[in-house]
């Protein structure tokens, strides 16, 4: 009987990890609508902004570019390392840091000197154990309420601050792109300084800016930055609750084989306890007639 009992603690139990993580599954499946809208509304805006800079910067003089879009110089690397602030989502956060492992290893083996910058507590909690030194700063809860001026005043303006300070040469971002709920993919990405790729020329002849070319693309290359460093967050936001809904939905299935595997052993288990007995009465019963 001890064993029977057992073995209904044992079901109830996963009965009751079962309907947390359903629960959980439909959180993150509601949030993930909202989040992959915010992603994917974010990329297009991301793109223009890039091919701007790249037409502004192509009617530059290299030489007189902005510090924010002159070529990389120096070895001194700043990461910005983007993973959530809760667990229980599958790879989402172990892809991300072993990512930056190896980043910081092959950046270290080549000369530079790394630093860090996390955003999610996850990150921080796994890499100050390896990192205590060169981590500079955290930010937690950036994906509660987000919206872009909110990352541009409390993040996006911190790294640019370090950034004019001359704290750092290159920021290099890691984070998940969003694919779909099944397949998210680690990106590394420098958004400081910022790259841009070649521009042919267009049809109907270069535009006119006013004012000249180098003001509007000093005050473009910070806004372009901010733009960068929202959609990465915005990304990894979306990717964590697409895997977060995928784990549950694994957990939720292998509650229930469980369950099934701990019910069949139960039957199984009183059927005996039940046999047992009733040999042991006909047993008795025997002895009593003789």
């Amino acid at each position: 009987m001890a064993n029977l009992k057992s073995l209904r603690n044992r079901i109830r139990s996963v009965k009751n990890t079962q309907q947390i993580t359903k629960a959980m599954k439909m959180v993150s499946a509601a949030k993930l609508r909202r989040s992959q809208d915010r992603a994917q509304s974010a990329r297009p805006y991301g793109q223009h902004i890039r091919r701007m800079v790249g037409a502004l910067a192509s009617q530059m003089d290299p030489h007189s570019a902005p510090r924010l879009l002159a070529p990389a110089k120096g070895k001194r690397i700043e990461l910005l390392v983007f993973t959530a602030d809760r667990g229980l989502c599958g790879s989402f956060n172990s892809s991300v840091i072993r990512a930056v492992r190896a980043k910081v290893k092959s950046l270290q083996e080549s000369g530079h000197v790394v630093t860090i910058s996390c955003v999610g507590r996850k990150g921080f909690d796994v890499l100050k154990r390896q990192y205590k030194s060169q981590i500079r700063r955290s930010f937690s809860g950036m994906t509660k309420n987000l919206t872009f001026d909110r990352v541009n005043s409390s993040l996006t303006t911190q790294v640019l601050s370090d950034f004019a300070k001359d704290e750092f040469d290159v920021c290099l971002v890691a984070y998940n792109t969003f694919k779909s709920a099944l397949t998210i993919e680690m990106t590394w990405k420098q958004i400081i300084p910022m790259t841009v790729e070649p521009q042919e020329g267009t049809q109907g002849g270069s535009p006119i800016y006013e004012p000249e070319e180098s003001e509007v693309l000093t005050e473009l290359l910070p806004h372009g930055v901010s733009v960068q460093i929202y959609q990465a967050l915005v990304e990894s936001d979306a990717s964590e609750q697409g895997a977060r809904m995928t784990a549950m939905d694994n957990a939720v299935r292998n509650a229930g084989d469980m369950i099934r595997k701990l019910s069949i052993k139960y039957n199984r288990t009183r059927q005996a306890a039940i046999t047992t007995e009733l040999m042991e009465i006909i047993g008795g019963a025997e002895s009593l007639k003789g």
